[in-house]
């Protein structure tokens, strides 16, 4: 009685938290709403929001019940997805051991490559069409999981050209109108989120830079959230990808913040999955795409690495610096969340405080000082602003519209940090 009074208390507190941190933009402001048939008032926002998501199953242990899950959707013949180094740990034997339980055949694809590449991506989706699966497994970080979707689309529309469904413009950005095979996302790490959306990202090696394909119908039915699976991470592998959901990591071992931030990740997924993501992340994608010999502590690959969080977080003090005009308010609010005293803050000084909020608590958790620290220099602005121009899905939902200009002088603000 008493933990279920705990939990009910731990909702409620949630629900007050999200209702205090609604945004109260024109878009999104109920203030502003206009329902069909009601009179005019002026503003032409929207009235309402669709959230599009995965079934999502969250405890301790939850992986054990995949094979069961499995077998109730009738499969016959799956294809499990992982990477090299997670092939020998735990989470990976947990679902192999729950679909032997089940009676569940299946096949093990290892080969996911960690940031993986058209490639990488393509090996997989060959995998997957000869193995005429019914049904796939991902256990593993955004990289397994994404590859997985890819490899799923791929197969269940066979005749299909590689770009035809990588976002435009350097893809044909096609929607997806073939049935998929159901998918089961067991995520590893805490920070992408992928367990709940419809994106795949990788790095197009012809142009040096990443894209991706986005479609509602590559989204996992099933994201299985097993904290016990983030405590076998080395500790720079919970950071870095920790930091696309801006997470400090304070003491490995605790499990109750490993499982907190475990959910917390997937509830960013869902927001990003449906608002989408902007600045940071259009200009990542150069950022990791033309990466020449860096290589991130604590991941055993064999090739120069700068993580998807890494890239991401790098920029963010330029960033929401360059957009804290566009909605100051909200910029302080950000601030204060994460540890600023703003109670006497200055509306035009929103940006500055966030950007050194931002680069305080980067500091803290040791993160490499800017981009200079992983191989940049000023000399290779010209070619991350060319990287970031196409990302127009992402970069077009920025607050404040952007020029070439602009881009150069932001990345580089982010040559160094601290």
């Amino acid at each position: 009685m008493a933990a279920a009074a705990a939990a009910r208390a731990r909702v409620a507190h949630l629900l007050r938290q999200l209702q205090r941190a609604a945004c109260q933009c024109p878009t999104h402001s109920h203030t502003y709403s206009q329902a069909p048939g009601l009179p005019a008032s002026g503003k032409t926002t929207d009235y309402a929001f669709e959230m599009a998501v995965s079934n999502i199953r969250y405890g301790a242990g939850v992986t054990k019940e995949v094979g069961m899950d499995l077998q109730n959707m009738g499969a016959k013949n799956v294809c499990l997805m992982t990477d090299k180094n997670l092939s020998q740990l735990p989470p990976v034997q947990v679902v192999m051991d729950s679909l032997v339980k089940n009676g569940i055949n299946f096949k093990v694809y290892d080969n996911v490559r960690v940031e993986p590449t058209d490639r990488s991506f393509m090996e997989a989706i060959e995998f997957a069409k000869k193995g005429a699966f019914d049904a796939y497994v991902a256990v593993g970080g955004g990289s397994t999981m994404d590859t997985c979707k890819a490899a799923n689309l791929y197969a269940s529309s066979p005749h299909s050209d590689f770009l035809d469904y990588v976002n435009a413009p350097i893809g044909k950005g096609k929607p997806v109108s073939v049935p998929l095979k159901p998918l089961i996302a067991v995520p590893t790490t805490s920070g992408t989120g992928s367990e709940t959306t419809g994106v795949a990202i990788f790095d197009y090696e012809h142009l040096k830079v990443k894209t991706g394909i986005a479609s509602r119908a590559i989204k996992p039915t099933l994201g299985l959230i097993d904290p016990l699976h983030t405590l076998h991470m080395p500790d720079r592998v919970v950071a870095n990808s920790g930091f696309d959901v801006l997470w400090a990591v304070r003491n490995p071992d605790d499990l109750e913040a490993r499982s907190n931030m475990h959910l917390a990740s997937a509830f960013a997924g869902i927001g990003f999955g449906n608002a989408g993501v902007h600045l940071c992340h259009g200009m990542s994608y150069p950022i990791s795409g033309l990466v020449k010999t860096y290589k991130a502590k604590d991941y055993n690959v064999d090739h120069p690495l700068v993580p998807h969080g890494l890239s991401v977080v790098l920029t963010s003090p330029a960033v929401f610096s360059f957009t804290a005009q566009m909605s100051p308010e909200r910029h302080l609010e950000t601030a204060e969340i994460l540890g600023a005293d703003t109670h006497t803050a200055r509306i035009p000084d929103a940006g500055p405080i966030l950007a050194d909020t931002l680069r305080k608590f980067l500091f803290d958790l040791d993160v490499d000082d800017g981009l200079a620290s992983i191989g940049y220099s000023k000399a290779d602005i010209p070619a991350l602003v060319k990287g970031t121009l196409p990302q127009e899905r992402v970069t077009k939902l920025a607050p404040r519209p952007q020029s070439e200009e602009d881009l150069s002088a932001l990345f580089e603000a982010s040559m160094k940090l601290y």
